[in-house]
């Protein structure tokens, strides 16, 4: 079961109650209401519900002060009002699973998080109470900086995906709430939630219940903020299909008016003429809206008249009796001034273009793979003779394993074992950081051209590149691409954001552009790298990808021919 509460305390420090005035005002109550029993996560908008939500009962509750009068809607979920405490009524309990979970969600803010976050809290976390609250900046493609003690500037951490971190417990309520069903008892009070949220802690402390908090990446609106009510309002708005905005039959609306984008309506609206009301926005009911008058993005309260020739913008008018007169008026046709603000609850939306999908049967997604899984076999089967011989050379001449495996980033930065024959002793990464003022190449990459590393066996292998043959086992599982930009490890991928996201969109390659064309010039391996990787990304193609393989089989013929 998931239970929204409206707190009481819900209110701004100038006393001003927007959710209040929200929820009392139809048909800005309806959208409000649906869109707060679909934040969070619900299994019926949902394909994998996470693991903490699985087996537990659908049914959404919305629990409001009694006293603000709020009247229980047709076809919404349900609502109970409360005074002190919130009644949790036992039929609903006795229809709930043993082992699942109660959600008790604060309707003051709207949140929205990656289901998979919660599923690997749920896996991490063993308590009988999570408290989890949202946090921006935890979101993916976001920078933290990190400080020293006196306060320096000591680097910076890029996240590329949704995090999570231990929080310490506040005593005001979470964004959200998660109770085991098998406690229940020990939380209730007389079957009944309490209402302070430091009782409910005391009552868990009392117990010897074990409860965790925790800060998870997501988006938040709150509700109680004109800017908040009218960002999530445009946001639901924004979703909801267009077959659903029906005009009442009780409207008057003026032949020579305007409605543009998803104008809500109530019941018993008079729009006058040359009136011009841009969506998103709500109109209440029993709304008036005089000659020439101007609405863009914005919730007018029951009962309003909007005088003449008025301009409203993004605003919230909520009372009849609402000051216009620090509001500027419309001095004509605004059709060409208005515009249509782009507000998104959901934080998934890339503001570049440096990702690339394709589509399902294009050369990139399904003719690749395909041939990459024919050359891959070819290869492995012609170096099948060889891969004994190689293994035993190993073996003989430096102690250690036969494979080197090194965790790589692979297609949308997930992690795979890369396989390539051993070519350096044991311990060579500690070396590295020893070596790493002798580097002959910029960026995060290591080369030199002695590295006292390589044995000798090993010289041979990477000089012929006969190291790189275990490779085609990765392209077989599908973790890597027979051409595409070299496998690299988070630790360098971090370094350059766009290239990241352009390299990670395909997998990665033994052979790549990069490989084939880069000068070696001093100070600039790196710049190329970026340049060649984000370049075969955007001109991928069969006629490239053969062109690479091409310049790849005469290298490798060069480079044999040479060591003898």
């Amino acid at each position: 079961m998931k239970l929204i509460i409206i707190h009481k305390n819900s209110i701004t420090s100038d006393g001003d109650n927007l959710l209040r005035f929200a929820l009392s005002s139809e048909p800005t109550a309806g959208v409000i209401l649906d869109g707060l029993s679909k934040c969070l996560c619900l299994p019926h908008s949902i394909r994998r519900p996470p693991a903490i939500l699985r087996g537990w009962d659908h049914k959404i509750i919305c629990a409001i002060p009694e006293e603000w009068g709020i009247e229980p809607l047709v076809n919404k979920l349900m609502i109970i009002p409360y005074t002190e405490n919130v009644p949790i009524y036992s039929e609903f309990l006795r229809k709930t699973k043993h082992d699942s979970w109660l959600v008790v969600s604060n309707g003051r803010f709207a949140t929205q998080i990656d289901n998979e976050i919660l599923n690997k809290v749920q896996a991490k976390i063993q308590a009988d109470v999570v408290a989890v609250n949202v946090e921006p900046e935890l979101l993916s493609n976001r920078e933290r900086i990190r400080l020293t003690t006196q306060g320096k500037v000591a680097g910076f951490r890029r996240l590329y995906s949704d995090s999570a971190e231990f929080a310490p417990t506040s005593t005001d309520w979470p964004h959200h709430l998660f109770i085991k069903t098998a406690i229940l008892d020990q939380v209730l009070a007389d079957r009944a939630l309490p209402q302070s949220f430091s009782t409910l802690l005391a009552r868990c402390q009392s117990s010897a219940l074990t409860l965790r908090s925790i800060n998870v990446g997501g988006s938040v609106i709150d509700l109680e903020t004109e800017d908040g009510l009218l960002n999530f309002c445009r946001t639901r708005l924004s979703e909801i299909q267009n077959s659903k905005f029906k005009t009442q039959n009780s409207n008057i609306i003026s032949q020579n008016s305007r409605l543009v984008g998803k104008v809500l309506l109530g019941k018993s609206v008079h729009i006058g003429p040359k009136v011009i009301i841009v969506g998103p926005s709500v109109i209440g009911n029993n709304v008036t809206i005089e000659q020439g008058a101007v609405i863009n993005s914005s919730i007018i309260g029951p009962d309003v008249c909007v005088p003449k020739n008025q301009l409203v913008q993004n605003r919230i008018v909520k009372e009849p009796q609402y000051n216009w007169k620090g509001l500027i008026q419309s001095k004509g046709n605004y059709s060409e001034q208005t515009y249509y603000p782009k507000f998104h609850l959901n934080h998934r939306g890339r503001s570049d273009d440096n990702f690339r999908t394709w589509p399902r049967f294009s050369y990139a997604r399904s003719i690749k793979r395909i041939v990459d899984c024919f050359a891959a076999i070819i290869v492995l089967i012609l170096f099948a003779p060889i891969i004994p011989f190689v293994a035993l050379a190993i073996k003989l001449t430096s102690p250690g394993p036969v494979f080197f495996r090194d965790q790589r980033q692979g297609l949308h930065g997930k992690v795979f074992n890369c396989l390539k024959f051993r070519t350096m002793v044991t311990g060579s990464a500690e070396i590295q950081e020893k070596l790493r003022i002798a580097s002959q190449v910029d960026g995060p990459q290591f080369k030199m051209t002695d590295d006292p590393r390589l044995y000798a066996v090993g010289r041979f292998l990477r000089d012929t590149f006969i190291d790189e043959i275990p490779q085609f086992f990765n392209v077989l599982l599908g973790q890597m691409s027979v051409v595409g930009p070299r496998p690299s490890p988070e630790s360098e991928n971090t370094l350059c954001p766009s290239w990241r996201d352009a390299r990670l969109s395909v997998r990665p390659g033994i052979t790549g552009l990069w490989q084939v064309c880069r000068t070696r010039q001093p100070m600039k391996d790196f710049q190329e790298w970026i340049y060649y990787d984000t370049r075969y990304v955007r001109n991928l193609s069969l006629r490239m990808d053969l062109w690479i393989s091409w310049q790849t089989a005469k290298k490798l013929v060069e480079n044999f021919i040479s060591e003898f």
